[in-house]
């Protein structure tokens, strides 16, 4: 369950340096950092959901719900902590104009703006009329302790799943079989799967990362997976070789070089203040190091990873601040070799914790570029 107490904690912070009365959220990633819940209904993972949930905390109960008739009342009862109100309005009413009405009208001080001497009472992760718009994702880094924990169960059996189901693979499976086998052994856990993409050789060879085709396997299988629940995502991928060409293992074992300066970087930027860019050089560089200088063009590489599969994406010029604790996502390619894994990076002298571990896997040690670091990395399973 969602720490309540921490998320009230840290809102209290962000509207006392905000001079905000109050703040909503309906985007799917933030109402569930709120909540635990899911207010998508059947809706794409990260657009806007049908609910809003605010902190208002003039008033009692300071956490609320607007939601609409049809739908208020499960949500009450499956998706929110017993400590939100939850207001019901009709189901052809626009969400945004009920926060706006509870925001601006007596929902918050009494005051309007004009009194006020302010534009808006309120901010909201989504369009209100006469509130500010603000980008959420800064409130749910760095994790909560509550969210570690959850964000570990999460991680443990989504690589628990996708090592069933790779570990049972065969050259003559079809990329859509084994997408279907992943989607129904993720389900098993209450968990969804925002990203499933399977590749055989050739798929994998000719694309960077796509989602899963008609083709058999053939030599090797890359299988990479987002899980969700309650929010978070756990992010990995595993290759699985039945008979890869030579070139194959060079690839693979830069690209997991390549990962571990990723991480290495990211510790570091925590400790010294660093941002998203800061990683990115380091990524970069290490691509130069290990032989394959302009691999990084072909697509992103990964970054913080929690209530969003990627809170923030390591880039060139990136300016999001790099925090701990949080879940980290890299995802180096390099030919059709590819090395993944959802890592919580901590300060300290061990801070790194791969959640979505597979101790049956083969793994091997792999030294950083530039850094006197070595993560141990997993390798690809010949059956």
């Amino acid at each position: 369950m969602v720490d309540i107490d921490a998320r009230a904690e840290r809102l209290d912070a962000y509207l006392a340096a905000t001079g905000y009365d109050a703040v909503w959220f309906a985007s799917r990633d933030a109402f569930a950092w709120l909540t635990g819940g899911d207010n998508t209904v059947g809706a794409a993972a990260g657009g806007t959901g049908v609910a809003a949930a605010g902190y208002v905390p003039g008033d009692a109960p300071a956490f609320r719900a607007i939601a609409p008739a049809g739908e208020a009342d499960r949500l009450a009862a499956e998706e929110l902590p017993d400590s939100f109100a939850v207001e019901t309005v009709p189901w052809h009413d626009s969400l945004a104009d009920a926060v706006a009405t509870e925001s601006i009208g007596a929902g918050v001080t009494g005051q309007s703006p004009v009194a006020r001497g302010t534009s808006s009472l309120a901010a909201a992760d989504f369009d209100v009329p006469g509130l500010d718009r603000i980008d959420a994702a800064p409130l749910r880094q760095p994790l909560a302790a509550g969210d570690v924990e959850r964000f570990r169960s999460l991680a443990e059996e989504t690589a628990a799943a996708v090592e069933r189901v790779c570990r049972q693979l065969t050259p003559e499976d079809t990329e859509h079989e084994v997408a279907s086998a992943l989607r129904i052994a993720l389900s098993s856990g209450e968990m969804s799967a925002p990203t499933v993409r399977v590749a055989g050789r050739e798929r994998a060879e000719t694309y960077r990362s796509p989602p899963a085709g008609a083709g058999d396997l053939d030599d090797y299988a890359v299988v990479s997976v987002t899980a969700e629940r309650r929010g978070l995502h756990a992010s990995l991928t595993r290759t699985v070789a039945f008979d890869p060409p030579g070139r194959f293992e060079e690839q693979f074992r830069a690209a997991a070089r390549v990962e571990a300066t990723a991480l290495a970087a990211t510790n570091e930027a925590v400790e010294t203040g660093g941002d998203a860019g800061d990683v990115f050089e380091a990524i970069q560089a290490a691509y130069e190091e290990v032989g394959f200088p302009d691999a990084w063009q072909e697509g992103e590489q990964g970054g913080a990873a929690g209530f969003a599969r990627r809170e923030w994406l390591a880039a060139p010029d990136g300016e999001d601040p790099v925090r701990a604790p949080m879940g980290y996502a890299y995802n180096p390619v390099i030919g059709g070799a590819r090395s993944e894994d959802t890592y919580l990076v901590e300060t300290g002298e061990d801070p790194f914790e791969c959640l979505t571990a597979t101790p049956n896997w083969p793994a091997f040690d792999v030294e950083a570029v530039g850094y006197d670091r070595t993560v141990e990395r997993h390798a690809p399973y010949s059956p």
